[in-house]
């Protein structure tokens, strides 16, 4: 039995909320589980040094974790002068993710800077926060779409993420920060509406795995992304 009575091929319950911060252009409260990550989208018009000779856009992102979104307190980035490795590869895959879901040329010569906040976590951050990244890029798109500024939304497809693992040998979906924690194989899976796969990240703590594992834990990661796909799609509505 997992610690929140859920099936092993159970996700936690998952909810979108839109429009959750005044200002920016898109924005959005996720919450999966007890992890609970805000999402903002903000348009700039201008695009890095390195593309500013290219008739296209960008996608990036920063993530962080406000001090008493864990048990004990976690300094701020700022307060240490730098950013840590753990987060520049999360803000990395984050961008990643979503770029790879949008047309950088009908986006033209702007930016979409995603800022994802952990407010609470419990295990699963970086997942929840391309999940919910994509939302509040849409609402972002939409918003210059509705305007004039974009002949057509440049969105080409969906994309979420969730964590698999092997928890006392048993392969289990969309882990907390307790089995995480005590997990021998702990594996990230981004994919699209379309069933491709963007970002695949697989660790042994312990004990190597097989191919046979990664197959159950692909099969269980393809099953919840599916159902992920369906609260966004509700969510959003026929926002195209």
């Amino acid at each position: 039995m997992r610690i929140d009575n859920r099936k092993n091929d159970e996700l936690r319950p998952l909810r979108i909320i839109r429009h959750y911060i005044k200002y920016p252009e898109g924005s959005v409260l996720i919450a999966c589980g007890f992890t609970k990550v805000i999402c903002t989208a903000t348009i700039i018009d201008e695009v890095p040094p390195f593309l500013r000779t290219e008739n296209q856009g960008w996608i990036t992102a920063e993530y962080g974790m406000i001090p008493r979104s864990t048990p004990e307190r976690k300094n701020r980035d700022g307060a240490k002068g730098k950013v840590d490795g753990r987060t520049q590869e999360i803000q990395r895959l984050i961008g990643r993710s979503l770029r790879a879901v949008v047309d950088m040329k009908k986006l033209g010569k702007r930016t979409i800077l995603l800022d994802c906040d952990v407010i609470q976590a419990d295990g699963g951050t970086r997942t929840a926060a391309i999940t919910g990244s994509f939302v509040a890029m849409a609402d972002a798109l939409l918003y210059l779409h509705k305007r004039g500024i974009l002949e057509e939304n440049p969105i080409k497809d969906y994309v979420a993420a969730i964590s698999v693992g092997i928890v006392r040998g048993e392969p289990m979906l969309d882990l907390c920060y307790e089995e995480d924690s005590k997990a021998e194989v702990d594996m990230n899976f981004v994919m699209t509406g379309s069933g491709k796969f963007v970002e695949i990240q697989g660790t042994a703590e312990n004990n190597p795995f097989s191919k046979q594992d990664v197959g159950l834990m692909m099969k269980l990661a393809e099953q919840g992304i599916k159902e992920i796909f369906k609260d966004q799609k509700k969510v959003l509505g026929p926002w195209k």
